[in-house]
Parts: structure tokens; C-alpha cells; sequence
């Protein structure tokens, strides 16, 4: 069955769960300290304007970039505040629903979520491009200075990953990230979703944010080329106006690769990024399979209870 046939689905580690998100709906599944599942639920519903922009190559990157940032920043709290509170009663640790206008959600949270991804983004950017000025003098040339920056945001990157990734908690993270990949390759793979079957799939995934912020670096060094590396304030400034550019063009590789992950040869466009998720993603314990499990499979519930509350009431059928 096809992705198109199937629905595609994403998905983002949190504290002690994962979440899952499809065309509408996103549901968070975290296990409590007590041993049970608590699950939170967001709707998306963006203004009609946003939903055209979604569909225009090269601006829908940057759209589904403030997206993920605004609804993954909600999850990403609930799951941190509730993984530090007593469990829950019973009636009230069955479901937790935020209701919330579409104005405190396309201005509040996604203002939060997006600053916060761009001041990341900004500091990736820039810290290179100043630390490979400082070695002009031995290499002086665009070409040599783009290459050194490159080499030099990668090496930030996999720095920071490898030193975050020593922390208890981001070593769990990165298990439930492994779990959220598992779980998307086992029901592409037209496989019940059981501990098993989601175990012996792999903790990779092409469409994994790790791999579009890798491409970011690698499609940001073939834009570079086309302007100027000196003086340093020129380098400064396109550096920062490209990063909407760099950003919305890695997220269309990102999709080809994607496509292109069962064609020979082409297939091995998106192996870098997959080289990434192995910083990114863990392998799992059990446990941990079965809570995003949970979460995948109550999305499923919540996206069929929508659908036949759409259906109208009392149908007749025609003559």
C-alpha cells in the first residue's frame, strides 16, 4: 500500500513518550511515574492561507517549519510538566484537550517555537562563518572559505549532538525517538503494530527532521557559492538572508529523498542523513516501544472518531 493510500504520518521524541501527528490531528502518549500512559491531544486547524502556502514548493518548507515548531513546542511541555507531577486520578488521567483560537496558535506558541528554532539557527550559522574568517590568511579563496565554514558547522553539529547526547535524560529521548522511527517503518511496512514487529524495524527514517537539518549545512554550502565571502559583513548579511532560502530549498531534498529511497542508486541521496539519526536515534527498550505504540494507535482512534463525526446524520439513500 502507498503513502498516499496509507496516510503519511510524522512523529517527535518527548520526555518519556512520542508523539505522532497525521493531516490533523497530533497525539502525545508519555508513561507516567506510576507505570501508566497519559495521553494529550492537539488539533491542527491553521487558517485557510496557510493551508495555500502548504502547497507551494519551496515556501511549504518554511510553512511546516513554523508548524511543527508551534504544535511540537506544546507537546513538548505538556510531556516535560506532567513527567514531574504526581499521577493523575483516575477521572482525570483519561484525556487531556487543549482548546485553544487559532490566533493564540499561529501567534503565541508559534512565535515561541519558531525564535527559538531561528536563534538556533542563526547561532549554527554565524559561529562558523567566524571562525573560518579567522583562517583567511592561509585560505583566501570563496571556495576554500565556503568549504572551511562547512566543515566547521559540521563539526558544531555533530559536537553538540554527541555532548547533549551523554545526558541521561536526551540518551531516553533519543530511545523514544528510535521507538517514534520504528513505529512509522513497521505501519509502512503494512505490519501489525505489535512490541515484535515494531522491534525488528529499523530506528531510521528518511523523512527524520535529523536528516533536513544535515541537508540545511550541505544545500547551505552549494548556495554559498553564489555570492561573495568577503568583506565579512557582506558574509554576514547574505548569511542571514539565506537562511529562509537554505531552508526551503533542504526541505524539498528532504521530500526527494524520500521519494527516491527505493530507487537503486538514487536511494543512497538520503544516506548522510541517515548517518545523522544514528547521533539522533537509540535503540529502544520495550517499554518504551509499547507507549508509542499507544500514542500511534490512539491517533488512529481520534482520526476515525473525526471522521464519522463529518459523516452526515440520517442518511437516505436515493432511488
Amino acid at each position: 500500500m502507498s503513502e498516499q493510500t496509507k496516510g503519511i504520518y510524522g512523529g517527535q521524541a518527548v520526555v518519556e513518550g512520542v508523539m505522532f501527528g497525521g493531516r490533523r490531528e497530533t497525539v502525545t502518549a508519555i508513561r507516567r511515574k506510576d507505570g501508566t500512559i497519559e495521553y494529550f491531544y492537539l488539533t491542527k486547524n491553521p487558517p485557510s492561507w496557510v493551508q495555500t502556502l502548504k502547497r507551494i514548493p519551496f515556501i511549504r518548507g518554511i510553512v511546516a517549519l513554523i508548524e511543527s515548531s508551534a504544535i511540537g513546542s506544546k507537546h513538548l511541555t505538556f510531556a516535560t510538566d506532567r513527567y514531574d507531577e504526581d499521577p493523575l486520578d483516575e477521572a482525570e488521567n483519561k484525556k487531556i484537550e487543549t482548546k485553544e483560537s487559532k490566533l493564540a496558535m499561529w501567534l503565541g506558541v508559534a512565535v515561541v517555537g519558531v525564535l527559538s528554532f531561528i536563534f538556533a539557527k542563526f547561532v549554527m550559522t554565524l559561529i562558523p562563518v567566524f571562525i573560518a574568517n579567522l583562517f583567511r590568511p592561509v585560505v583566501s579563496g570563496d571556495m576554500g572559505q565556503i568549504m572551511l565554514e562547512t566543515l566547521f558547522k559540521l563539526m558544531l553539529l555533530l559536537g553538540y549532538i554527541f555532548a547533549v547526547s551523554q545526558t541521561p535524560i536526551i540518551k531516553r529521548v533519543f530511545q523514544y525517538h528510535g521507538a517514534e522511527h520504528k513505529v512509522i517503518n513497521c505501519y509502512e511496512s503494512d505490519l501489525e503494530l505489535t512490541v515484535e514487529n515494531v522491534q525488528s524495524r529499523s530506528r531510521l527514517h528518511y523523512r527524520c527532521g535529523s536528516s533536513f537539518i544535515l541537508f540545511t549545512v550541505i544545500v547551505g554550502m552549494f548556495i554559498y557559492m553564489l555570492v561573495p565571502t568577503d568583506p565579512l559583513w557582506v558574509r554576514v548579511v547574505n548569511r542571514i538572508l539565506l537562511i529562509p532560502v537554505v531552508l526551503g530549498v533542504a526541505f524539498e531534498v528532504l521530500q526527494l529523498t524520500n521519494k527516491c529511497r527505493n530507487i537503486p542508486i538514487l536511494k543512497y541521496l538520503g544516506v548522510p542523513g541517515l548517518w545523522l539519526q544514528l547521533l539522533t536515534t537509540k535503540e529502544p527498550q520495550n517499554d518504551q516501544v509499547e507507549v508509542a505504540i499507544a500514542s500511534f494507535n490512539e491517533l488512529h482512534r481520534v482520526e476515525k472518531n473525526k471522521r464519522e463525526e463529518a459523516l452526515p446524520k440520517n442518511l437516505e439513500l436515493l432511488e
